[in-house]
């Protein structure tokens, strides 16, 4: 039986807060059961593979149920807090549901409209402003159906889903009841189960489907592995083998020994430079470089007024000076595109600074970096590194960069061959710079010294024009007024 308080208790599920994330870990709640919340009031933070982002709940009312601790990872999609919206009204038929008539679903809140001062707060989860249909499923196999209330909101973050459909047994062969057409759409799954059945090796055309609407579960993806591989037959008169022994467990010198599960920013991380590493052919050029004038600015441009309470340092100039190198030369400023076999040159510069935090490696971007003036320029890279400090930084911050800087200098290390970032054509990597004997106007003398490294993509770039780049930013960091000249 469907009580009303069971009615009036919504499932807050973890939403994909970036574009096209599995999983999130809950770092902190800020709510505890018994606790009033309203609508857009934050409850908990998580950390994704992207950054650290705020959770709102979409609804008024008490939190019932926390269903996750702190430092759990939780896929996205999965609930992780009740709240007892209260004040609901049950039907009769849906509290006394009969043989003849089976209960329900709970009936999931209606989305407010914009007019009602609700407005999307996070990427991937917001408001619905008009009803969405799903798209039916083709083949005899599954019903045709419209997307219901609950299923919408299933998709937002709110409410509960229609029950599934029974799953079938994982013995029983995998395969539809007619050959698809030419024109059949693409299966319906979620990007995690998309994944899942990649890694497997499954296709999701041949997967029979037993979530709401015809979409394909992950149960269904594992239904479909086990139907295809079938027990071997065992020969006739032949002794039962023995079973395998059990593994003994493995145990560790905790000691000795310090074990840190990799996930967050630094599993994304880890992927990432593994997929650059091997689908981009690095190459990496090295130049160094006198830039005691570069140093001499920098000092003088602190005194200047129009930067007052702006950071001033060299890493502005050489971003500057990266600006005006790959203005000069901007076929280096593209991506490649391998689907459609092309090279998109970018006529913007989103510039990306690699910035190391205690979650790990992030690199924000400021975007449209080749329209800012140097007082600009200052004020985006301050506000970049001081938000990235706080581990305030946004997912939509590290999207779309460009190019990269990343200044290992500040560690003291005088140089290194960096991977790209993935998606870009070039990083550029700064070394310390350091007081250097150095032959200057024909006699030795203590000059300020740095080296620079570029790596770029060698299937964009050729060594012409990467080393046409990083002979310019040496150039202009040598002789700073170039700023002006080049410009």
């Amino acid at each position: 039986m469907t009580t009303m308080t069971e009615a009036s208790v919504r499932e807050f599920k973890m939403p994909d807060v970036g574009e096209g994330l599995t999983e999130a870990e809950i770092l902190k709640w800020y709510v505890q059961p018994g606790d009033t919340v309203t609508d857009g009031q934050v409850v908990c933070e998580v950390e994704t593979a992207k950054a650290a982002v705020e959770l709102p709940i979409p609804y008024d009312g008490v939190v019932r149920d926390l269903h996750f601790p702190e430092g759990t990872t939780v896929d996205v999609g999965t609930s992780i807090i009740a709240v007892d919206v209260g004040g609901g009204s049950a039907s009769p038929a849906a509290e006394q549901p009969t043989a003849e008539q089976p209960a329900p679903a709970a009936p999931a809140e209606e989305p407010k409209s914009a007019g009602s001062g609700r407005q999307p707060v996070l990427v991937g989860y917001g408001v619905a402003t008009s009803s969405t249909r799903r798209r039916p499923r083709k083949g005899p196999e599954v019903p045709v159906q419209q997307a219901s209330p609950a299923i919408q909101t299933e998709l937002n973050g709110h409410g509960t889903a229609a029950p599934a459909a029974p799953a079938p047994a994982a013995s029983a062969p995998v395969a539809p009841a007619a050959p698809a057409p030419a024109d059949a759409e693409r299966p319906l799954a979620k990007p995690p189960v998309r994944k899942l059945a990649k890694d497997l090796g499954v296709d999701l055309t041949t997967v029979v489907p037993t979530g709401p609407d015809g979409i394909i579960t992950r149960e269904d993806v594992h239904a479909a592995v086990a139907a295809a591989v079938p027990a071997a037959p065992e020969p006739s008169g032949a002794p039962a083998p023995a079973p395998a022994p059990a593994a003994a467990p493995v145990s560790y010198d905790t000691t000795r020994e310090t074990r840190i599960p990799v996930k967050g920013v630094r599993k994304a991380t880890a992927a990432a430079m593994v997929g650059s590493a091997f689908t981009a052919p690095h190459v990496t050029e090295f130049v160094t470089v006198d830039v005691t004038r570069t140093m001499k600015l920098v000092e003088e441009l602190k005194q200047d007024k129009k930067f007052a309470g702006l950071r001033v340092n060299p890493l502005l100039l050489i971003a500057k000076a990266l600006l005006v190198a790959i203005r000069r030369n901007p076929d280096v400023n593209a991506s490649w595109d391998e689907a459609a076999q092309e090279i998109v040159v970018k006529h913007y510069v989103n510039l990306g600074i690699a910035a190391a935090t205690p979650r790990g490696l992030i690199v924000p971007n400021i975007k449209d970096a080749h329209t800012k003036t140097l007082p600009q320029l200052a004020e985006s890279l301050g506000e970049l590194v001081a938000t990235a400090r706080d581990g305030k930084t946004g997912p939509a911050a590290m999207q779309g960069g460009t190019v990269t800087i990343t200044n290992v200098g500040v560690f003291g290390v005088d140089t290194g061959t960096p991977i790209l970032n993935s998606g870009e054509s070039a990083i550029l990597a700064v070394g310390a710079i350091k007081l250097q004997p150095w032959v200057h106007k024909g006699k030795v003398k203590p000059r300020q010294v740095t080296t620079l490294a570029l790596s770029f993509d060698h299937r964009l770039v050729d060594g012409e024009l990467g080393s046409k780049v990083l002979a310019d930013v040496a150039a202009i960091l040598e002789q700073p007024k170039r700023l002006i000249t080049w410009a």
